[in-house]
């Protein structure tokens, strides 16, 4: 049953009065709202006040036609798709439609059947239009918590606590797996700070040896070493009045440690072979995979830096805990990546659920490797599971979760199931395949790699 909120509107365009009710009662039993129009006219009329998801048009009509409704739609809502509606005898004309950018045509009378198929074909089309526009607007804006893209609950909170946090001028530890994003949610604080004027300073603290990572960060003065023909400023004095962003600030050493706490708890710094205390207004944003309160408990990290970073914490979810997400972010990551002029091919059914049974090592690092990978890899307008790496193609190996999880993991979910057909078709292989909608091939290899041959498997 359709809410209200994802209801489509279906826009029925026909001078016959007849025929006009027909697809209205035909789109109205499927759930779609419908607007009717008696003319071109009357449905441009329509479309100059609001934008519908599709648009079912005759194709002749007196005074403006299916054509005349066709190029207008097209100018006015460019994601919106249009049907288009002729007699066997013209054909050709409605050929011609398509071309001028229709989703497709019917000819009369109308196979109710095959009307609903395409309705839902064009329906699905245009919603992923328009998620796209969507993405594409999202990409032009530069700042603003809704660069952080998803609509799951642990990330409209995270979206919400960053809003908060990024009004309070104080240190904030960002946690979170390799690959999840940590740099553009403190990004995204910078951003949405008073800070935002000022200069945002990235540092990866696993990047360099400790005596580059000292004169990066202090600079240096005139002849501090050999070949110091100048003073340098470092990257703390230059994002004077912005925020400096420390990634995997759990890779720093000892030393280094001792020398960022002193800037924390002074707001000065000393450059390299300089004696003047240089007075420094920063805000310190800290970013990490590893548990920091567990290494100051082992000594590898400093207790009293650990605390000082950690005044506010933000934890960045995982992928596999947003799993939802993933369709939204494919289609982000191929709008971010594709050619100019290149059309963005829309996922299928099949592909979105691989996507989401993946794991994701990598987290959303990987998956935007995964996109590119589509782009490069499918010239269609619809992503098939050959278009994949091949490990979410048909023989996927998805990874178990861990022993302490009281959840079953996937592979127990997907073992179960394919045990489950195979007994309710007594294990015909060829009707199993079916029923699983897989290749023979895909299933020998799941029986064979879960040993469902074997009674007690």
């Amino acid at each position: 049953m359709k809410t209200s909120s994802d209801r489509k509107t279906v826009l029925v365009v026909d001078d016959e009065t007849i025929a006009r009710e027909n697809l209205a009662l035909i789109m109205e039993k499927e759930g779609y709202d419908v607007v009717v129009a008696d003319s071109g006219e009357a449905a441009l009329s329509i479309l100059e006040k609001r934008e519908v998801d599709l648009v079912l048009t005759d194709l002749r009509m007196q005074g403006k036609d299916g054509i005349a409704v066709l190029n207008g739609t097209k100018k006015m809502w460019p994601a919106t798709e249009v049907v288009v509606i002729t007699g066997y005898s013209r054909v050709e004309t409605a050929i011609e439609a398509i071309q001028q950018g229709a989703y497709h045509y019917l000819p009369k009378p109308v196979n109710v059947a095959e009307l609903k198929v395409l309705v839902g074909k064009a329906l699905e089309k245009s919603g992923m239009q328009k998620e796209i526009r969507s993405l594409k607007k999202q990409l032009s804006d530069n700042a603003g918590a809704s660069r952080i893209i998803g609509q799951s609950p642990a990330v409209q909170a995270m979206r919400e606590r960053i809003t908060q946090v990024a009004q309070l001028d104080c240190n904030v530890l960002i946690l979170g797996e390799t690959g999840t994003g940590k740099e553009l949610v403190a990004r995204t604080i910078h951003e949405l700070s008073p800070r935002s004027k000022g200069r945002f300073v990235a540092f990866n603290c696993g990047a360099f040896t400790e005596e580059l990572i000292t004169n990066e960060l202090f600079g240096h003065e005139k002849e501090a070493f050999t070949g110091a023909n100048r003073e340098k400023k470092g990257l703390l004095e230059l994002a004077e009045g912005g925020t400096v962003f420390f990634d995997e600030i759990g890779e720093l050493s000892l030393s280094m440690q001792v020398k960022l706490l002193r800037v924390l708890q002074e707001r000065t710094l000393r450059r390299v072979g300089g004696s003047r205390e240089i007075p420094i207004d920063i805000r310190i944003l800290a970013a990490t995979n590893k548990d920091l309160k567990q290494e100051a408990e082992n000594g590898t990290f400093r207790m009293d830096l650990f605390y000082r970073l950690d005044v506010i914490t933000i934890r960045v979810p995982p992928l596999a805990q947003r799993r939802n997400d993933i369709p939204l972010l494919v289609n982000h990551f191929m709008v971010k990546h594709a050619h100019a002029g290149k059309d963005i091919p829309q996922l299928s059914g099949e592909v979105i659920e691989r996507l989401k049974q993946y794991e994701y090592p990598g987290n959303i690092r990987e998956l935007e490797n995964i996109a590119q990978r589509i782009l490069i890899e499918c010239h269609d307008k619809l992503v098939m599971p050959p278009h994949l790496p091949v490990d979410l193609r048909n023989d996927m190996i998805i990874p178990t979760r861990s022993n302490s999880d009281p959840w079953p993991s996937l592979v127990e979910h997907e073992k179960s199931y394919i045990r489950e057909v195979l007994d309710k078709v007594e294990g015909n292989k060829s009707k199993a395949a079916k029923l699983l909608g897989i290749d023979r091939v895909s299933l020998w290899r799941k029986i064979k790699r879960y040993d469902l041959e074997n009674p007690d498997a």
